[in-house]
């Protein structure tokens, strides 16, 4: 089972639209997927189809709840959602790091740090998916923590733009600690996203994290990418002349996804 981290801590960079891509795309393939979602915003639990009043994720997290209390299946048209179970959040989840708090000694007691709480907790699922797919805070929080230590990879979507590109680095220093203390199997990619290629400036700095990273394809900024998220129609079911498709099919071969 692999368990991929879609992440970066700067918020507006396409971070649920890649994580709805993927986990669908994937669903589409025919595999598994568990799909937890520890955004507060809760943006892309709602593009599954699914809204709930309170999440139980820290309760799962703490061990007060199993497994089974915090699945919900997608819902929505298409055949490839009977291959995904979503972990929804709710605004309750912005209440965890209190939580974690008030449990420490049970915390310390079961997984020795609270960091490989949701490693622990994942290991649950290994036997009825191929995929976790985990949807993250647009900041450096115990929620982003948790997930780099139970991912194999992460996956960074940035824009090419000044202040995205600046931000990586925070979130770059954090990987390497994480993969030097806990998890020294975890991988990255840097993804391009929402890119304008036609603007001389984003070229210019597509081609500064060129040399900074080995990067992916880009995706790019066009219309069809909202109206996927909108319309909860994503563009692996799309025509092959849907220039979104092309961009994605590119990308996930790229990664061997």
């Amino acid at each position: 089972m692999e368990v991929i981290t879609v992440a970066n801590n700067k918020g507006g960079v396409g971070k649920t639209m890649q994580c709805y891509q993927l986990i669908c795309h994937l669903a589409n393939k025919g595999y598994k997927v568990l799909v937890l979602d520890l955004d507060s915003q809760a943006n892309l639990s709602s593009t599954l189809g699914i809204q709930i009043q309170r999440t139980l994720i820290p309760e799962w997290l703490i061990g007060d709840v199993e497994l089974a209390d915090v699945l919900v299946p997608a819902e929505g048209k298409g055949k490839y959602l009977k291959n995904i179970t979503v972990i929804p959040s709710s605004r309750h989840l912005a209440n965890l790091s209190k939580l974690l708090i008030m449990s420490e000694a049970e915390v310390r007691k079961e997984a020795g740090r609270k960091e490989r709480l949701l490693r622990l907790r994942i290991e649950a699922a290994r036997e009825h998916f191929d995929y976790v797919v985990i949807d993250t805070p647009p900041m450096l929080g115990d929620e982003l923590i948790m997930s780099l230590v139970a991912s194999t990879r992460i996956l960074i979507p940035t824009q090419a733009q000044d202040y995205s590109i600046d931000g990586l680095e925070e979130l770059m220093d954090t990987f390497e600690i994480i993969k030097e203390t806990e998890n020294p199997g975890l991988e990255f990619s840097i993804i391009p996203s929402m890119v304008n290629a036609r603007r001389k400036i984003e070229k210019q700095r597509m081609e500064e994290l060129a040399q900074m990273f080995d990067i992916t394809p880009a995706v790019r900024n066009l219309v069809q990418m909202q109206e996927s998220i909108s319309g909860q129609r994503p563009v692996c079911v799309m025509g092959k002349k849907s220039k979104g498709r092309q961009d994605y099919e590119a990308l996930w071969s790229s990664l061997n996804l």
